[in-house]
């Protein structure tokens, strides 16, 4: 007989979660109203190569609001991609719009297998980034850490990452509430659906939405075997004070840079 346990979380679900309608018209509302959040902005001016001309490699850039808001800062040699198809075309109609012409080149891949993609050939990038938690969006730690890996093969050394992601210790509340997870899963009643400890796979209005949220240490260990070099990281909340919307689309993060 067929089993009736579901099966695991795999890259096939998240895919057709963020080509879900509900998702596309979400993340295509915010690339159009929402814009840079201060603390991007704030990061960004602090860490990406100040240079216009500097490449710029976006993973995971859904509908393309970071990577417009980059060109609006005025980068001119953006590479863009993200592994949703209808996200990507949402991104495509965004560009076009706005008229960005050569200045965002829009590609669909698997972060996991970027380094090998027509579009990025032998170009070497001055930076990347792996914004509103992208990463952790990847089921399996393994899974995650051959992104890191795919991305610091195609940066030059130097090159920084920027990236973000929850941090299930943050707060009380968020520890309290991983406290009662872990008895769960040490007594094998978790969603059978998850892979690993810190994953969460929900449904909202907005569709359903996997997402793994590590520890600190977790991320330092990720980047010390990926090749990348930890340079500095903190929590949103103390990098910029956000407006309601921003607050209103997306949770608490912490925010990383990492260099190549």
């Amino acid at each position: 007989m067929p089993s009736s346990r579901p099966a695991k979380i795999s890259p096939r679900h998240v895919r057709a979660d963020f080509n879900d309608l509900r998702a596309v018209v979400h993340y295509t509302r915010a690339a159009h109203k929402l814009g840079l959040w201060h603390s991007e902005q704030a990061v960004f001016a602090e860490h990406l190569p100040q240079r216009k001309t500097a490449r710029v490699l976006e993973a995971g850039c859904g509908a393309g609001r970071v990577s417009l808001g980059l060109w609006e800062l005025g980068y001119q040699r953006i590479h863009a991609f993200d592994f949703a198809e209808e996200l990507c075309a949402m991104a495509q109609s965004l560009f076009i719009e706005r008229e960005v012409g050569e200045a965002i080149t829009l590609f669909h891949a698997d972060a996991r297998k970027v380094a090998s993609h027509p579009a990025i050939g032998d170009t070497r990038f001055d930076a990347a980034l792996f914004m509103f938690n992208g990463l952790m969006q990847i089921p399996r730690r393994r899974n995650r850490r051959a992104a890191l890996r795919s991305l610091r093969a195609v940066c030059r050394d130097g090159a920084p990452l920027i990236f973000t992601t929850h941090d299930r210790e943050h707060s009380p509340n968020e520890r309290k509430g991983w406290w009662r997870e872990a008895k769960l899963w040490a007594a094998n009643l978790q969603d059978p659906m998850l892979i690993e400890f810190g994953d969460r796979y929900f449904e909202d209005d907005v569709g359903r939405t996997f997402m793994h949220l590590p520890d600190r240490e977790e991320i330092l260990d990720d980047l010390k075997a990926t090749g990348w070099t930890h340079h500095w990281d903190e929590m949103r909340r103390k990098i910029a004070k956000e407006p309601r919307a921003v607050k209103d689309f997306s949770d608490e993060c912490r925010f990383w840079v990492a260099k190549a």
